[in-house]
């Protein structure tokens, strides 16, 4: 009988799979199928939470196969992220005017990310209190207790090591390795390598131009097969929403939501509250935040559902140069300065929520200034390196807990909503690279905001 399910909601899905590719050969636009198939992902996931329990055969079975769609898109991603991220770095400041606006580039797009992560600190120290959330009042199950099992064994990974430490592992001391994504910091280790070749180039001008103009041909070459790719991956995107949102509806567990309601609403109210908070910057810098939402609301979506803002970056880097006019290097290096640094989902809402609630668990005040204080500032400073994958956030929480001195065990007790929590915090991750990238332009006098302010659609299947 199990099979006979199975089957049938296989069917189910390939049926949804040709109504979306049945709207594409009617040309209806790219944004209208990302949201056709996000509806359909939900709609699908409910009828199997309501029909099947999530963890029941029949639902681990059926997942195992949209998987082939959902995952299957979210590697085809993850493939072109280290190609992209160097042609287009390596590209960009080729093309820059000179070695300065790089720094300025870098300087102001990392500023962004840190500063708003300071921000996303405090709002969520002020939401975790008004919601008077405490790590004390939540029941401790077998599951919660081997995660937190997990997390003391993690920590040793990263307890003993200083904040110099961490900062040389942005080094590529094997940028060949680092290409695989071996390292927690390999994309930011991808990213200083690429600048690296960029600036060589640029000083192979004076000395030795002819070898200069061969390598800038190569990379222009290179740059264009790698765009076609992306173009080629990105037509998949709503069937991968749509399996992606399928399984994750279907397999979330309802009872450990409702147990943990009262975590899940504050995590999401101090979410919104920061996205509102990066629309009042971007109105502040001469932008309709309501046009501006309109454009980036697809690639908001995907990273909502695939939970990895490394494999967003190829729909940041076309958001942000096709809707809203920032310059292809500014985009790049945003999206990929995004996904590792200053994480004001991952990196700042997340582990300063942690800390309020386990404080008072050893006698920490969490009203009290020293600790506040002390708390913003060792979120920013750890933002640095988190990995733009699932589990980034767990790892940042593990810094910032324990050098506030806070045991990390207790982080286990939320596994059962981690992934409900995580979608939020990875769309918040996507929109702070995006508007890092729109305002360092801004500030620059780089966008075009004729292209921001003309209604296109990015319809991929198309171009």
């Amino acid at each position: 009988m199990t099979t006979f399910w199975v089957i049938l909601n296989v069917v189910v899905m390939l049926v949804l799979v040709g109504f979306l590719l049945w709207l594409q050969k009617k040309h209806v636009s790219f944004t209208k199928r990302v949201f056709a198939g996000l509806g359909l992902g939900i709609v699908f996931g409910v009828i199997l939470q309501l029909v099947s329990k999530p963890d029941s055969d029949v639902v681990t079975k059926s997942t195992d196969w949209f998987n082939l769609i959902g995952y299957g898109y979210v590697g085809l991603l993850q493939m072109i992220v280290v190609p992209l991220i160097m042609v287009s770095i390596i590209s960009a400041i080729m093309n820059l005017k000179g070695k300065q606006n790089l720094g300025k580039i870098s300087a102001s797009i990392i500023a962004v990310l840190l500063i708003t992560t300071a921000i996303a600190a405090s709002v969520s120290i002020v939401t975790s209190l008004s919601f008077n959330l405490k790590a004390i009042e939540i029941q401790s199950g077998d599951k919660e207790q081997q995660q937190g099992a997990k997390l003391e064994e993690r920590l040793g990974d990263v307890k003993d090591q200083t904040i110099p430490q961490q900062i040389l592992e942005f080094i590529p001391t094997n940028p060949f390795e680092d290409m695989t994504g071996a390292r927690r910091s390999s994309t930011l280790a991808v990213v200083i390598f690429s600048a690296f070749i960029g600036i060589a180039v640029l000083g192979l001008d004076k000395k030795k131009p002819e070898q200069a103009d061969t390598f800038r041909k190569m990379v222009d070459a290179v740059y264009a097969v790698v765009m076609r790719i992306v173009t080629l991956v990105l037509r998949l995107t709503p069937y991968g929403i749509l399996a992606l949102m399928a399984k994750t509806i279907a397999t979330t567990n309802a009872d450990s939501i409702v147990k943990l309601i009262k975590f899940v609403g504050a995590s999401y109210v101090a979410l919104i509250v920061m996205f509102i908070i990066h629309l009042i910057l971007l109105a502040l810098f001469g932008y309709n935040p309501a046009k501006y939402v309109r454009k980036v609301l697809p690639t908001l979506v995907f990273a909502f559902t695939s939970r990895s803002s490394a494999a967003t970056i190829p729909l940041n880097v076309e958001t942000q140069t096709k809707k809203l006019g920032v310059p292809t290097g500014i985009a790049n290096l945003a999206a990929t300065f995004g996904a590792t640094i200053g994480q004001n989902g991952c990196a700042g809402i997340y582990p300063a929520m942690l800390a309020v609630m386990i404080a008072p668990t050893v006698g920490i005040d969490p009203l009290s200034w020293d600790f506040i204080l002390t708390l913003i500032l060792v979120v920013t400073i750890s933002s640095f390196g988190v990995a733009g994958v699932g589990g980034g956030a767990t790892f940042a929480s593990l810094i910032v807990l324990s050098t506030m001195n806070l045991p990390v065990a207790l982080a286990g007790l939320l596994i059962s909503v981690e992934p409900l929590i995580d979608m939020g915090r990875t769309a918040l991750n996507v929109n702070d690279s995006i508007t890092a990238g729109v305002i360092t332009g801004k500030i620059l006098g780089e966008n075009d905001k004729e292209v921001f302010n003309k209604d296109v659609d990015l319809d991929v299947a198309t171009a």
